[in-house]
């Protein structure tokens, strides 16, 4: 490491167990400099400056435009006032029963008083069908999605800005196949959030087909891996900690303010990047314009100024503290979808079994930055 690094993202005893590693670089150096990351930020109170300061902070933070998560106010306005409905009550509503339908068919498939590997055996399944389930695309798409997030992760984590380049066509292109499909049916097209999306318009101009792609691009990448992280993450809390999984199947009411409190402790996504519009101090380090600032959700919702014993599980916490789904302008729209899904799946893993239990000689494998959560988590289902 040179001297300018504070800090090796990608270091071995990092990608072992980053939980740990973020609280350390919380405690001893908030703000870090890495070639990799660029500038870190690892406390809550630093993150929530960055989150609520778009002006300083922007979100241009990439050399390839996401709508809308790289823009910024008033462009972002316009893009965020058009996408919110997609996840507000009705759609909710009008989706919780094939939702619900998904996840009690997929905890049915599962082997019976057997152990099984929970992220390839029900978190990915789970992610897939109800992305899939929701954007209105065929289940075909199910394994080569499932195979093009693990190529995206593998291409992020090297850092090869022709692999990320060329992995992001290929998903581009998906896309726009299924875009065609429905161009081509006209009015026959299905009547689901893809076709509803490819007939909105902005500022009284219709969506240009790459504004589509960003958007359907962003939904897709922002909830897959991080969806079956938070299955997998949450599975594995349940089954070592018995008493709480026993109070939630007593009390699934408690099961979505439970998910949240579970994925503050263990965060299903590491980071978010924004740049300095400005010369800044963050954190007691003089930041220039025109920097990257990576901002470590995994490390500002563990803060001790905050949070106290961050591994401590309370569901009396304030709910505006916890940046599981960020904080501002850009605090996730799909944040309904999400809490719908991830409560759905996990009620209906806790109403289908009797216990879930951890297997002593084979613990959780961790995932592989920049995905967080695990890649392999073994557990032992009891059925009644």
């Amino acid at each position: 490491m040179t001297a300018s690094q504070d800090w090796d993202p990608r270091a071995p005893e990092v990608l072992a167990d980053p939980i740990a590693a973020y609280d350390s670089m919380r405690r001893r150096c908030p703000v870090a400099h890495s070639d990799y990351l660029h500038h870190s930020v690892f406390r809550h109170a630093d993150v929530m400056r960055i989150l609520l300061d778009h002006k300083t902070f922007s979100s241009q933070a990439s050399r390839h435009v996401s709508v809308p998560n790289s823009m910024d106010p008033p462009e972002h306005t316009a893009y965020r006032r058009l996408i919110e409905p997609y996840f507000g009550p009705d759609r909710m509503a009008a989706f919780e029963p094939v939702c619900r339908r998904l996840c009690e068919d997929l905890v049915a498939a599962l082997p019976r008083n057997e152990q099984v590997e929970i992220m390839f055996g029900l978190a990915h399944p789970f992610a897939l069908r109800m992305q899939c389930a929701f954007l209105g695309w065929p289940d075909s798409l199910h394994e080569p999605l499932r195979q093009w997030i693990h190529k995206k992760n593998v291409a992020t984590l090297s850092g090869d800005t022709h692999a990320i380049a060329a992995v992001a066509t290929e998903f581009d292109e998906t896309i726009r196949s299924l875009l065609k499909v429905r161009r081509q049916a006209g009015d026959q097209a299905p009547d689901d959030a893809t076709t509803r999306l490819m007939r909105e318009t902005v500022n009284g101009h219709p969506l240009s087909e790459d504004e589509i792609v960003s958007i359907l691009r962003n939904w897709t990448v922002g909830e897959l891996g991080t969806m079956a992280s938070s299955v997998g993450i949450i599975a594995h809390y349940l089954a070592t900690h018995p008493d709480l999984q026993n109070r939630l199947r007593r009390h699934p009411e408690l099961v979505r303010p439970a998910n949240d409190e579970i994925l503050r402790i263990h965060a299903p996504l590491i980071a978010n990047r924004r740049a300095t519009t400005c010369p800044v101090r963050l954190g007691g380090t003089q930041i220039p314009a025109g920097e990257r600032v990576t901002l470590i959700w995994a490390s500002a919702n563990r803060d001790e100024a905050v949070f106290g014993d961050p591994d401590e599980f309370r569901l009396d916490r304030d709910p505006s503290l916890n940046l599981l789904y960020g904080a501002g302008i850009h605090a996730c729209p799909g944040a309904p979808l999400a809490r719908l899904e991830i409560e759905a799946m996990i009620q209906a893993l806790l109403a289908g079994t009797r216990a879930l239990e951890p297997i002593e000689d084979q613990p959780p494998m961790p995932a592989i930055y920049p995905a967080s959560g695990y890649r392999q988590v073994m557990l032992q289902l009891r059925h009644g």
